[in-house]
């Protein structure tokens, strides 16, 4: 069974042969490159689940590889590398590497690591619906709360000004009350007062 598919890259053939064979036996899809470019034109290309990038290459380093995944694909990745250094550790940190893994390995040490990787994501996406539902729940409920007097009408305001949605106009407003540090209260109060302020001395035009 196919338990996903992973992109090895690494500049030494031996290692990559090795981790290509070991990752397949295990059940994964397999898509190798021995450089940084040809891995960013195969991640484009096979979107593989995960990402597993040698950090020390020639031309692009892995960091640069994880660097444009991250960025332009979304794509989780782990690190392979013979160093352990401060600086590199903080720079595997700083990328979001899901792992770190030191050289030299042996693939049945690996596998567990690719594994619970693969269990976290799973773990992810499964609560990414959840989240964005609940996260649609709490902007409806906002959209259609009673609103107090002054809300209302400084929503009708701005509903009438900028041609919005109630829930556009409450959620313009909310905003503009965080941006000045104020309650929405008292920023729709500012703006209902302003607004009759500019109606008497100019009429409703």
């Amino acid at each position: 069974m196919n338990k996903g598919k992973i992109l090895v890259v690494d500049d030494d053939r031996l290692v990559l042969a090795t981790l290509t064979h070991g990752l397949s036996q295990a059940g994964y899809e397999v898509i190798d490159a021995d450089n940084g470019d040809d891995a960013i034109l195969l991640a484009r290309q096979h979107k593989p689940d995960l990402a597993l990038l040698d950090i020390r290459m020639e031309g692009k380093t892995g960091f640069d590889v994880a660097a444009y995944l991250r960025e332009y694909c979304q794509m989780p990745f782990m690190f392979l590398s013979a160093f352990s250094d401060d600086a590199t550790v903080a720079q595997v940190k700083e990328l979001g590497a899901v792992a770190y893994l030191v050289k030299p390995l042996d693939i049945r040490q690996i596998v567990p690591t690719v594994e619970a990787a693969f269990a976290n994501l799973r773990s992810r996406a499964a609560l990414a619906p959840v989240a964005a539902n609940h996260q649609a729940q709490e902007r409806a409920t906002a959209s259609n709360e009673p609103l107090t007097d002054v809300v209302s009408l400084a929503t009708g305001l701005v509903m009438q000004r900028f041609s919005l949605s109630r829930a556009q106009a409450v959620e313009r407003l909310r905003a503009q009350a965080a941006s000045a540090g104020h309650t929405l209260e008292l920023q729709c109060e500012r703006l209902v007062d302003a607004h009759e302020a500019l109606v008497s001395q100019y009429g409703d035009r």
